[in-house]
């Protein structure tokens, strides 16, 4: 299993621009055969906080994640509308 989470911060002005890229991206996303998970979660007292919550198959899922027309798309858009992103990947604790 690959686990994703990334925070982020929207520059205020572009929360609505930003979250449209984003929903279109997480329902692109959870189509994929290797996507398990997408979430695009809101801080309720700071709508300008935002977290993805992505789990994957494995790393190659990931990987073909990545190459993927929805997401080249998401980061061309969506990227520049942010004042922060932080990457954080998990695994799962032993069993």
């Amino acid at each position: 299993m690959f686990v994703l989470s990334v925070e982020l911060r929207i520059k205020p002005e572009n929360v609505e621009s930003f979250m449209a890229s984003a929903l279109e991206n997480a329902a692109q996303s959870r189509k994929e055969p290797g996507c398990r998970q997408f979430d695009v979660l809101v801080d309720p007292k700071e709508p300008t906080r935002v977290m993805l919550y992505e789990v994957y198959l494995d790393d190659k899922a990931f990987e073909a994640h990545q190459q993927t027309a929805h997401f080249k798309k998401y980061l061309a858009e969506a990227v520049p509308l942010l004042a922060s992103r932080e990457r954080h990947v998990w695994t799962r604790a032993a069993p």
